[in-house]
């Protein structure tokens, strides 16, 4: 299984019954095709919609239903739209359980930086900031490396999109806790071994199996 897939399915596993859940852009849009149908939760984009949707095929494209993604949706019966500034008022309100994002950068320290890229037009944060700070558990999914390059540093070296706000990291290669402000890994994935988790975490952790 790639990646992104591997840690899409590992995030859906943190949803319980009744959450009310945000899926930011990329990656984590790929968390809404492995939630357990057993689970009872709603989700919500911020662009402005909340419930349960599917991808919508290419005979059955409505142009005005996209995600925060920009991906094609189908709302499911009993989903609901509202305007840009209730979106916001959800996630400023403290009304949404779990966000989650996408990250260029984590550091030990549970800081994120997930919006402006070296050399590359960015149009802007998005919600991310509001997210981070208005929502009660923070989970960040992404690859563990870029390119090779680690993603998992002592100091974020990119513009903050938050400071000590991440609760858990959870990669292709394992998952991370922040526990009283330190880094703790509590999860391996698949065959990992904690050597390769060492050498491509630059970030001091906690091994915490669980």
């Amino acid at each position: 299984m790639e990646a992104k897939k591997i840690i899409a399915n590992r995030v859906a596993k943190e949803f319980k019954d009744g959450d009310f859940i945000n899926l930011g852009i990329g990656l984590p849009t790929l968390v809404a095709n492995y939630i357990p149908k057993e689970i009872k939760i709603n989700l919500h984009s911020e662009n402005g919609f909340a419930g349960l949707w599917d991808k919508a095929e290419e005979n059955d494209i409505d142009e005005n239903m996209i995600d925060a993604g920009r991906n094609y949706v189908k709302l499911k019966a009993g989903g609901v739209f509202f305007d840009s500034v209730s979106s916001f008022e959800i996630i400023r309100g403290g009304h949404i359980d779990i966000t989650v994002l996408g990250a260029l950068e984590v550091d030990e320290e549970a800081s994120l930086a997930s919006w402006t890229i070296p050399g590359k037009f960015v149009p802007g944060m998005g919600g991310s900031m509001d997210l981070v700070s208005g929502v009660k558990k923070v989970i960040v999914a992404m690859q563990h490396t870029a390119k090779g390059a680690p993603k998992i540093l002592e100091r974020c070296t990119l513009p903050l999109t938050g400071k000590s706000v991440i609760d858990m990291l959870i990669t292709e290669l394992g998952v991370f806790e922040y526990v009283d402000g330190k880094l703790h890994l509590t999860e391996l994935m698949g065959n990992t071994t904690l050597e390769e988790i060492k050498e491509q975490t630059p970030a001091t952790y906690i091994v915490a199996l669980k």
